[in-house]
């Protein structure tokens, strides 16, 4: 696997935690039921990171309106494997293909603490309305609000303590993906 096209998670023999960030309104009813529930939609893409760093720095350290507060969602790795066997990358040419996908799979530069964009990207999954109820009702195993940790963090690194900052994050290391999908989906997207 291409060093800057690898996917760093956190994870354990049967599970990877990956990252959202949603309204107060969407968060708090789906941390109560342990799963997604109305107002979530079923109806569009949910898009999924491995990168907790990478979502802080999108949701402006959950403070972005409408994404205030950061879950955790931690989902088998079965299933996880199985969306990204569905994946088509965003940069194909194949318009068509993309759009039929259950999955899209796009590479960003990941980020620092600070924000700067590093030479290594990080993978983000858009889960497709054909496939988000499975996604909530047989993938995911839990929830876990990260909101004030986040905070914590983003607080750190503004008062110039970046190390104790970092402490707080999950340790991210190279998810071993099977050979067929690190071949189509990390091949220097």
């Amino acid at each position: 696997m291409a060093p800057q096209y690898q996917i760093r998670a956190d994870y354990d023999r049967e599970t990877i935690v990956v990252y959202q960030a949603y309204a107060p309104a969407i968060a708090e009813p789906a941390l109560r039921a342990g799963h997604f529930v109305a107002p979530f939609s079923f109806h569009r893409m949910t898009w999924i990171k491995p990168s907790l760093t990478w979502l802080a720095h999108r949701s402006n350290w959950a403070t972005k309106p409408g994404q205030e507060r950061v879950l955790a969602v931690r989902v088998t790795r079965s299933g996880w494997e199985e969306a990204l066997s569905r994946a088509v990358l965003t940069t194909t040419r194949d318009r068509a293909a993309l759009d039929r996908a259950a999955v899209h799979v796009q590479w960003d530069p990941e980020r620092t603490l600070r924000g700067a964009a590093e030479n290594r990207y990080s993978i983000q999954v858009g889960i497709g309305r054909t496939l988000i109820r499975t996604f909530d009702e047989k993938w995911l195993v839990g929830l876990t609000d990260l909101t004030p940790r986040v905070r914590r963090a983003a607080a750190l690194v503004r008062d110039g303590q970046p190390a104790r900052a970092r402490r707080l994050l999950p340790p991210e290391r190279v998810y071993p993906l099977p050979r067929e999908l690190e071949s189509r989906l990390c091949r220097g997207s």
